[in-house]
């Protein structure tokens, strides 16, 4: 019986979905799993999918929808409110990288424009991955968190200017003769024109009477979402851009209609099952005749990737005042390459300017280095830990921009209760003590907290728990209670082995979110566990139970 694309697309489908459990079960992101599976069911393995040109349609409006995307999520809002510490952590991570990874790639062998393609993609990292990471450790909100947004949204807009810029240079790396700098900048310079002098008709005039009229059904505007970002990449390809340019410029020009949220809604399903193809076309296009050459050159760079861009993350933060904790795993967030990467360089076959070795070896380096910073970035605390004695030089003697959030120091009869971490259990935690008139004060890593329960007159103090030389600084002695609402168990055991090597010797309570943390605290030596879900479920019953109670007269 004869395969029909159909039946290889349940094939690939199927596999995809459980391969995809398993690397989710080791805590690796699934677009592992889909290259993995690319390869398995490709030519270099099994051979068992022919269906190339089908899968390669879908794997470009995958791509297609991904920069639409990207663009819808950055408005002028966000683009404006972008801190001067990710700006300039971002700028300087990315010329850090192409410069020294320019130089590296050109010591391999490789010819300058490859070069030049692999070092821009070796900037990159990878905005699904870290979001859902630090979501998942709920420290999106947090300092380190916020910055590490920041920067990926300057890296967000680096790509798509990187796009742009190379498809200027349509010339083919084997031809006689090359455009010049000056030509290419010109060139690119009065489409950009162009390009934002459309864009600003379409957003002044043309789309929100027409996006107005298609929300008017939630199908449909999906149906026009779709349909506009491959419009507008199509558009993009024909005006020399390229096809990833146009679909980024369709989503921007949506960004500040009053129906992003609901268009990214609907299509952020849509992306993630197209770009499987994506990575499963990627997969299935790797020459391994050719790789096993690029194997030495992908350890190198990985190497490169992993160490030298936290570090240069670490440099700049501790130059502009930031304590060494939060450059440490802020710059872990850029331990690794993107999936932007890849289409930025799959870009470039398209164009002529590079061959599929390149995408071969910027495909490894993404390989090990997704594969090894998403560990890096879940152990983060841990790993900090072991390497805070040789980070000291990244931090200056006076941390100013984190010192300038603190209060004055406190004194030792202001202090009967601490409690760390002031989400929103933490934060009414505190409230309630304070308003009773117990001497409180709550602690937090993150400063718009801290700024926030300030305004409403709160007892707050910015800091991090789990460092031994903040807590030094507090006058632990005579607290009483010491109460830890912190999301994460290594954070409490940190908190715990902090506070055993300070003055402290009063008891300490910790929120649990279930049975097994409760019984890990208590292992610990914790003295009491709230559980704020249980906690809230039994007063919520006592009130419902006492409403149920029939009243006097009902009785009689």
């Amino acid at each position: 019986m004869t395969a029909t694309p159909y039946t290889e697309f349940a094939l690939l489908l199927l596999v995809a979905a459980l391969v995809g459990a398993v690397f989710v079960r080791l805590r690796q992101p699934v677009l592992i799993a889909y290259i993995v599976v690319g390869i398995a069911l490709g030519p270099a393995g099994f051979g068992l999918v022919s269906s190339h040109d089908q899968i390669n349609l879908l794997a470009q409006i995958g791509v297609t929808v991904l920069l639409f995307i990207v663009g819808l999520k950055l408005d002028l809002h966000h683009i404006r409110h972008i801190g001067p510490v990710a700006l300039a952590t971002g700028l300087g991570q990315l010329g850090f990288t192409i410069v020294i990874g320019f130089g590296l790639i050109l010591l391999m062998g490789k010819d300058p424009m490859t070069a030049l393609y692999v070092a821009v993609a070796l900037t990159f990292s990878s905005t699904i991955i870290i979001v859902k990471l630090l979501s998942d450790k709920r420290e999106l909100d947090s300092l380190h968190g916020r910055i590490a947004v920041g920067f990926l949204i300057v890296q967000d807009l680096a790509v798509v200017l990187a796009m742009m810029a190379m498809s200027a240079l349509r010339t083919p790396a084997d031809a006689t003769a090359a455009p010049s700098g000056w030509a290419v900048a010109l060139s690119l310079g009065w489409r950009m024109l162009a390009a934002g002098a459309v864009i600003w008709l379409l957003m002044r005039y043309l789309l929100p009477p027409l996006v107005r009229a298609m929300a008017r059904s939630q199908e449909l505007l999906l149906i026009f979402a779709l349909s506009w970002a491959v419009a507008l990449a199509a558009v993009g390809a024909w005006a020399g851009f390229s096809m990833e340019a146009g679909a980024f410029i369709a989503g921007f020009t949506l960004a500040s209609t009053h129906y992003r949220e609901a268009i990214n809604a609907r299509l952020g399903g849509i992306r993630d099952f197209l770009l499987l193809f994506f990575f499963i076309h990627l997969g299935a296009e790797l020459d391994f005749s050719t790789l096993g050459s690029e194997v030495l050159p992908a350890l190198v760079l990985s190497a490169f990737v992993l160490v030298g861009n936290p570090l240069i993350v670490m440099a700049i933060m501790g130059y502009m005042g930031y304590r060494r904790r939060t450059g440490f795993l802020a710059g872990l967030t850029v331990a690794q390459i993107s999936e932007f990467s890849i289409v930025f360089v799959a870009m470039g076959i398209t164009l002529g300017h590079v061959d599929v070795q390149a995408l071969g070896l910027t495909t490894l380096v993404g390989l090990i280095t997704i594969t090894l910073s998403t560990y890096m970035i879940l152990y983060s605390h841990p790993l900090y830990e072991r390497l805070a004695p040789w980070l000291a030089v990244f931090e200056r003697r006076k941390p100013f921009r984190e010192l300038a959030v603190e209060r004055k120091p406190l004194r030792a009869d202001e202090v009967t209760v601490m409690v760390f971490g002031l989400g929103r259990y933490g934060s009414r935690l505190l409230r309630e003590l304070h308003q009773a008139g117990v001497r409180v004060v709550g602690i937090d890593f993150d400063p718009e907290t801290v700024r926030a329960l300030k305004l409403r007159r709160l007892p707050v103090h910015y800091g991090d728990g789990e460092n031994p030389d903040f807590l030094d600084s507090l006058p632990m002695a005579g607290v009483r209670w010491v109460i830890s609402t912190l999301p994460l168990p290594e954070s409490n055991r940190a908190l715990l082995e902090a506070l055993r090597g300070s003055e402290f010797r009063g008891r300490v309570a910790v929120t649990v979110r279930d049975e097994s943390a409760h019984l890990e605290a208590r292992a610990l030596g914790v003295d009491r566990t709230f559980s704020p879900f249980e906690d809230a479920a039994s007063h919520a019953a006592e009130q419902l139970l006492a409403e149920l109670q029939p009243s006097p007269a009902e009785a009689a």
